[in-house]
């Protein structure tokens, strides 16, 4: 059973950045796909970024584009989302979530399609 925790949210000014991370436990991020998910307050959980389990595929919502950065270290067992040029409207809790996938270039966007889930770090930016 694959267990995620999330690290390094905060309050940040607009324009400013964070990191986030996720740590994996009891299974490796090398035959994982990977995502990223947000819930602004009163909203839906909505998609972030998401990776292949080699890294050669990703991909980003409109609103993060150009933005967000989703990565993953295997030897640390760890990934990540960069956030540059924060705005207000990117206040919310931050998910990070996997899912095992047999091939190396599989993505989704689709929450229901992934396995395991952090807990949640709020991300709050302030104008």
């Amino acid at each position: 059973q694959v267990q995620l925790v999330e690290s390094g949210g905060g309050l940040v000014q607009a324009g400013g950045s964070l990191r986030l991370s996720c740590l994996a436990s009891g299974g490796s991020l090398s035959n994982h796909a990977m995502g990223w998910f947000r819930q602004p307050p009163g909203k839906e959980r909505e998609f972030v970024a998401a990776s292949s389990r080699n890294g050669a595929t990703t991909e980003y919502a409109d609103s993060v584009k150009g933005r967000f950065t989703i990565s993953s270290d295997h030897v640390k067992n760890t990934m990540r989302l960069e956030m540059k040029s924060l705005k207000p409207e990117d206040t919310a809790v931050y998910y990070c979530a996997t899912v095992r996938a047999d091939s190396q270039y599989y993505t989704s966007r689709d929450y229901s399609q992934y396995d395991y889930w952090g807990q949640g770090t709020q991300v709050t930016v302030s104008s």
